[in-house]
């Protein structure tokens, strides 16, 4: 994908959304100095060119139970890709799998797992993960103290081309 052609106004709609976006379109006007109509056009073009990618809640895991959070590192049997493509739809259907990545290295593929506890957490590994096929070893970390958690992307990298 290309990267994005935006401009300064751009960057500061998408840096506000990104600490809240549950603001109303007239607060994010305000905010990057527009009046309403051209905002929300804005917006919209922002959203269409899959730039905004979707709008969540976030929710915290320890508040919901979920004491348990580990990086999994897997080496996958890349001879069979019918395995492999399989291990990655199972994946894909895990509640426990809140993010999988494809790395270079001596580590093909990292998940990031969320359960409620050990036994959980344990059930998961034993009965789900390890049962597929495509899996030749998974080797877990667990984290002990998180330092910090974002979803904010550093948009201050960006060059405004409008300015």
């Amino acid at each position: 994908m290309p990267k994005a052609d935006l401009d300064k106004t751009d960057i500061g709609i998408l840096a506000a959304l990104q600490k809240n976006g549950r603001l109303s379109n007239v607060e994010l006007a305000e905010t990057v100095a527009l009046s309403p109509s051209p905002c929300l056009r804005r917006l919209k073009l922002l959203e269409d060119n899959g730039i905004i990618q979707g709008y969540v809640a976030r929710l915290s895991p320890q508040a919901l139970g979920l004491d348990i959070h580990a990086f999994v590192r897997l080496q996958v049997d890349r001879h069979r890709p019918e395995a492999v493509q399989a291990l990655l739809d199972a994946v894909a259907s895990w509640p426990e799998v809140t993010g999988c990545f494809s790395l270079a290295g001596d580590t093909e593929c990292l998940l990031d797992i969320r359960a409620s506890d050990m036994a959980h957490y344990a059930r998961f590994v034993q009965e789900q993960l390890l049962a597929q096929p495509a899996v030749l070893s998974a080797r877990s970390s667990f984290v002990l103290r998180t330092w910090k958690d974002s979803t904010e992307l550093p948009l201050d990298a960006l060059s405004a081309s409008g300015d």
